[in-house]
């Protein structure tokens, strides 16, 4: 993570007072998350009220809509998500007009997006987009390409990711049966799409457990 922290701050310094976004892709359970808050957190104890964190999540459609449309078994895949609600977000905050942007919250024992969960201060210069599908290079997520200025990329072998993903879904009290079919027939279906086609990164970080 140190050169992470250092790319971060050698790019807030070069951008003088404007904003930087930094893009944290991966597979499911590949950690991007655990990286990301880790970031964050990191540069705020170098400097208070530097960075923020989106995290992607937050922009799930909720299963008001994914029931009807048959798509409550994919949650999580990328047409599962408002890719148009995401990108309006970043827009805003890299037009940095206002004082607060408010952003939603994935919570995931609910299994919902809290709307306006966090607030991003216009004083906040770096933020942090975490999430499976930022460098996608499929539509309509390929319109983000132009919304990072660093992006970083977790790859671990679907190994790694299958055991991870086991230890989530037994915290959540999933049955063996209902774990299967989420992992099999969601989750690494989605890795497999991640690790696949998803663009270069300036980052690409290697993990083997």
């Amino acid at each position: 993570m140190a050169h992470l922290l250092d790319r971060s701050l050698a790019a807030a310094q070069h951008h003088g007072a404007g904003r930087i976004f930094c893009a944290i892709a991966g597979p499911p359970a590949s950690g991007k998350s655990t990286l990301a808050e880790g970031l964050t957190e990191a540069l705020n104890r170098h400097q208070p009220g530097l960075a923020a964190l989106l995290p992607m999540d937050g922009f799930h459609y909720d299963d008001l809509y994914l029931g009807p449309a048959g798509l409550r078994p994919r949650k999580g895949a990328p047409e599962t998500f408002d890719v148009g609600g995401l990108r309006h977000a970043l827009n805003r905050l890299r037009a940095r007009e206002e004082e607060t942007v408010a952003v939603p919250v994935f919570d995931r024992e609910l299994e919902i997006a809290r709307a306006g969960a966090r607030l991003i201060a216009q004083t906040v210069q770096i933020i942090l987009v975490e999430g499976n599908y930022l460098l996608l290079d499929r539509a309509p997520w390929d319109g983000l390409r132009d919304a990072f200025d660093v992006t970083v990329r977790i790859d671990p072998p679907e190994g790694v990711l299958r055991a991870r993903l086991v230890a989530r879904w037994q915290h959540h009290g999933l049955t063996p049966d209902a774990m299967a079919a989420k992992i099999d027939g969601n989750d690494l279906p989605n890795a497999r799409l991640v690790t696949k086609v998803s663009r270069e990164a300036d980052f690409l970080l290697r993990q083997d457990r």
